[in-house]
């Protein structure tokens, strides 16, 4: 099956492009998120390819005025992993490593968008994710993360927000390799699936650089993907030889209330401070019942939903994965620098250092 790809010189196997190993579940995806300085505004995007389910997805959400906006879409791959259009939503790479566009046609929801993500440094490579279920592999993956700034508009309720105006900054990723996509597995395995999963993503971006720590703790809360770097503007990024992380949550819940981020290498502490504003992942199909990544809906499909934010039961299993929206204050050399960015959580089963015993419950008084 030869498409546009294979015009290119990004062969990884004998085979064409179309062709992805073979195991099932293998995926490519982008994700983008982005705020103003005042974190009043937060919009996120992604679009994921399935090429063996042959599917590609997209979603754009939209966070404001205490509502979460949500477009998804899907559509058939046709085996052409390039088009990166379904349905209203389009990723466009104009300078590989650098910049892209994400834009949102005219759709029932009213939200347009024709947005372009320039970076603020190199992408930062994560440690390879390789977990198992037993002998079976329940993940193995790449990810690449990036910190940047916002030009373009927003058009939403009948006002254009224009956010470069409003120094709006972010983060994206590209991800790429196996994790559980499109329908649940008909035999599970015999031990069962996993029942912990313990994950904190937080990219922050302040005036004269960018922070990125991430960490997958098991149950002991012992490490075994975890990542810090600090990266200046314009220059080559610096790994944290032994970031030191620790938080607090939200009595009887599993919320994260305040962090810290020890640099180490005399490169001071960076404290970590939610403001209370969620966005919930399932507006881009993580946990979601029927928009899950690489669920068949036909040759097109496209879906709006509105979320009240007030409303929201934070102890529904649905709405469990989040980005929390927060500011951060790096204290060194006697200076304080102000930051904003994101605390992503999804913590499910025990984790010795947090207090959580069972599946889903909360912190300790």
């Amino acid at each position: 099956m030869l498409s546009k790809g294979d015009d290119y010189p990004l062969h990884q196997t004998p085979e064409p492009v179309a062709f992805a190993g073979t195991d099932r579940n293998f995926y490519d995806r982008y994700f983008f998120n982005g705020y103003d300085p005042d974190l009043k505004l937060f919009f996120a995007a992604a679009l994921g390819v399935y090429p063996h389910l042959e599917i590609m997805d997209a979603s754009f959400c939209l966070v404001i005025d205490g509502k979460q906006h949500n477009i998804r879409a899907s559509r058939h791959l046709n085996g052409e992993r390039l088009d990166l259009q379904v349905g209203p939503i389009t990723i466009r790479v104009i300078e590989p490593l650098h910049q892209l566009a994400v834009s949102v046609s005219d759709n029932e929801s009213g939200i347009t968008a024709d947005l372009i993500f320039t970076s603020r440094h190199s992408p930062i490579e994560e440690p390879r994710f390789i977990r198992r279920n037993g002998a079976r592999a329940f993940m193995d993956y790449t990810r690449m993360t990036q910190n940047g700034g916002w030009s373009g508009t927003i058009t939403a309720q009948g006002q254009t927000i224009d956010v470069g105006a409003l120094q709006c900054l972010g983060t994206r990723d590209r991800s790429w390799g196996i994790r559980p996509v499109g329908t649940a597995d008909s035999q599970p395995p015999v031990g069962g699936s996993l029942a912990q999963f313990y994950w904190l993503w937080c990219p922050l971006n302040f005036a004269d650089a960018a922070s990125f720590f991430h960490s997958n703790d098991d149950a002991n809360g012992l490490p075994w993907n975890r990542r810090g770097v600090i990266a200046a503007l314009d220059a080559p990024a610096h790994d944290l030889d032994a970031p030191a992380w620790t938080c607090q949550y939200h009595p009887g819940t599993r919320r994260v209330a305040s962090a810290s981020l020890e640099l180490g290498e005399g490169r001071g502490r960076i404290d970590y401070q939610p403001t209370g504003v969620h966005f919930y992942m399932m507006g881009l199909g993580y946990t979601h019942p029927e928009w899950g990544h690489g669920m068949d809906h036909g040759p097109l499909a496209v879906a709006c939903d509105v979320i009240d934010l007030a409303s929201i039961n934070d102890n529904d299993p649905r709405f469990l994965h989040i980005q929390a929206l927060a500011t951060a204050q790096w204290h060194r050399d006697g200076q304080v620098t102000r930051g904003t960015g994101v605390i992503e959580q999804m913590l499910i089963g025990p984790h010795a250092p947090s207090g959580f015993t069972g599946l889903l419950d909360g912190a300790p008084a």
